[in-house]
């Protein structure tokens, strides 16, 4: 059965947004509260549960333990690490889930980071966009059951002068296509992501920003590859907070930390791509001053340091209504599949920020 979450609603000149669930990393006690809210985001209609993986949980045991406890919606992994597997066995990994999850499984791409790596999987940090190209190639033709031969300047498959042959995949995957999403940041990396992908992971968006930041440079890759942006996935991560639009501003500052980890201390201070995704908003000097206070190890002055009106342009905070409404700029900016990362510190608070995720979707007429 292939799962009818997988095809994307863009019709009749106007784009209809549909809705995913980002769990995040498997552990630090919320393990069974992260299974509950999958099973809560099946039940509503959301349309893809994603998992995340750096240096702690896998991402494709914590997809199989969902996709075993829930029924529609699709699971995906945002992202699958480039430099923590042999393209090979990614294939057989989302071949797998694919057949598992009968049709409901999205595989999702990125490269990580250099920290990540080259101190964690022992792999050099360079040539990111021929690496994440290649790896793709092999991927999408292992997953099509070609026998697997492949002569790049990162993989050379079967090795020459030794006893390996080109092998075929013996798993059957539910579906001949199984959707795959590159996490971008860069505008290169956007371009290549337009050109070779189904779909685009996106962080730390605003939906005022998003054609310059990103849209621009998917479509420049979709017209590279002789297409469109029909058809293709544009979706973002966007924390939630629920509450009175009066508390906005305490609603925003739950998020300090977390933007000021990414945009402060993820990736070295040359390497650090939402360091530069925040400078090309026009939070140039902003950034500046969080890396700098991050990097020194004043981790509460680099969240200080966090403007009020980046937290808002890249979280939905506040009423109902006023989620609704950026949820209508979200999709006017092109956004096909807004997944949200429900804040709250009891399982009931997240439960409560995804039905009113889907009651937004709804009151935007978006659903």
């Amino acid at each position: 059965m292939v799962s009818a979450q997988t095809t994307l609603l863009i019709g009749k000149g106007k784009a209809a947004m549909q809705l995913g669930i980002n769990l995040g990393y498997w552990g630090a006690g919320m393990d069974a509260d992260n299974l509950a809210v999958a099973q809560e985001a099946d039940r509503l209609g959301y349309t893809v549960c994603w998992a995340a993986e750096a240096y702690g949980s896998d991402a494709a045991t914590v997809l199989t333990w969902v996709a075993a406890q829930t029924h529609r919606i699709d699971v995906g992994s945002a992202i699958f690490q480039i430099p923590a597997r042999q393209p090979a066995m990614t294939a057989m990994t989302a071949a797998t889930l694919d057949s598992l999850s009968q049709g409901r499984f999205r595989l999702g791409l990125g490269v990580s980071g250099p920290q990540v790596s080259e101190g964690w999987y022992g792999v050099k940090f360079d040539k990111p966009l021929a690496r994440t190209r290649e790896y793709v190639e092999i991927v999408r033709k292992a997953m099509s059951r070609e026998r697997l031969t492949h002569d790049g300047e990162h993989w050379t498959l079967p090795l020459p002068g030794g006893p390996g042959k080109p092998i075929k995949l013996t798993v059957h995957p539910q579906r001949e296509h199984i959707p795959l999403y590159i996490a971008a940041i860069g505008p290169k990396n956007l371009e290549q992501t337009g050109e070779i992908a189904d779909g685009a992971l996106l962080i730390f968006p605003s939906a005022d920003h998003l054609e310059d930041t990103a849209v621009k440079h998917l479509r420049a890759g979709r017209e590279k590859a002789g297409k469109t942006l029909d058809g293709f996935d544009i979706c973002p991560t966007v924390p939630l907070a629920v509450g009175d639009d009066k508390d906005v501003t305490t609603l925003a500052d739950t998020f300090r930390p977390y933007t000021a980890l990414y945009v402060g201390g993820m990736g070295s201070r040359k390497q650090n791509f939402y360091n530069q995704l925040a400078r090309r908003m026009g939070y140039e000097q902003e950034a500046a001053e969080i890396q700098d206070r991050y990097l020194s190890g004043d981790k509460q002055g680099a969240a200080a340091a966090v403007p009020h009106d980046l937290i808002d342009r890249t979280t939905l905070l506040g009423s109902v209504d006023r989620i609704a409404d950026r949820m209508k700029a979200y999709a006017a900016a092109g956004v096909t599949t807004l997944t949200l990362a429900p804040a709250g510190f009891t399982l009931d608070e997240r439960l409560a920020s995804l039905r009113a995720g889907t009651e937004a979707l709804e009151r935007a007429g978006l659903a």
